[in-house]
């Protein structure tokens, strides 16, 4: 199923997010290596967690620029999980909004890409189906 311009445009930014998570886990390990924690084994669980993340936001992306439904599917909740996590940024006791804003305008972004990559599918299946 060839991919439309929303689904590629929404697989870079999918795997630009996959990148910022590989630079996550990057500094993760910095930070334990540095004996910046508190819990070793924590810290670990967190690193290998984080990575495992970093991995599906990469599939993500991957099965999203071969336009597999699936991918975009993941992209979809991913996007939402740091909507989640962008809300919890601008609110509480260390409530940041640049953080919040950093986090939420570019899940948004995606977020819409994708919606309109699925639409693309759905019409492309029904026209498909009937002939």
């Amino acid at each position: 199923m060839p991919t439309h311009a929303a689904g590629r445009i929404a697989a870079v930014l999918l795997a630009l997010e996959g990148m910022a998570i590989v630079a996550l886990v990057i500094w993760q390990v910095w930070a334990l290596s540095a004996g910046d924690t508190d819990s070793v084994e924590s810290a670990i669980a967190l690193i290998v967690l984080t990575a495992v993340g970093a991995v599906a936001v990469i599939a993500f992306a991957l099965a999203t620029w071969r336009g597999q439904s699936w991918g975009r599917s993941g992209g979809i909740v991913t996007q939402l999980l740091i909507l989640a996590v962008a809300l919890g940024a601008v609110t509480g006791a260390y409530a940041d909004l640049v953080t919040g804003l950093a986090l939420a305008l570019p899940a948004v972004a995606t977020l819409v890409l994708l919606l309109l990559a699925v639409r693309a599918a759905g019409r492309e299946a029904r026209g498909t189906a009937s002939e």
